[in-house]
């Protein structure tokens, strides 16, 4: 029984870390300077979650509680898990 049967739809954003899905409000390209300073904010409030491992991070999921996940994976390949499609081919796979 997977985690959609059980009630459960929980998104792996990278490095077996999950997100469950019902709580993201967006998922979004953390290059942007009013992504990075939503980054900033959350972080000085207790509010940021690096998932990242390390890497250089490519997504920034938000929540409904106003939780700031950052991720390594690209928010293309996110949304195509949350959809359960496959990656677009060439992807690169970081976890």
């Amino acid at each position: 029984m997977n985690n959609r049967q059980a009630g459960l739809a929980l998104l792996n954003i990278g490095f077996n870390n999950m997100v469950v899905e019902e709580r993201i409000i967006a998922i979004v390209s953390a290059a942007p300077s009013p992504i990075k300073r939503l980054k900033d904010e959350a972080q000085k409030a207790g509010r940021l979650v690096d998932a990242t491992n390390g890497r250089k991070t490519r997504s920034v999921i938000v929540t409904d509680s106003n939780h700031v996940v950052l991720s390594s994976i690209e928010p293309e390949t996110l949304t195509a898990r949350a959809r359960n499609e496959n990656p677009a081919a060439g992807e690169r796979e970081e976890d």
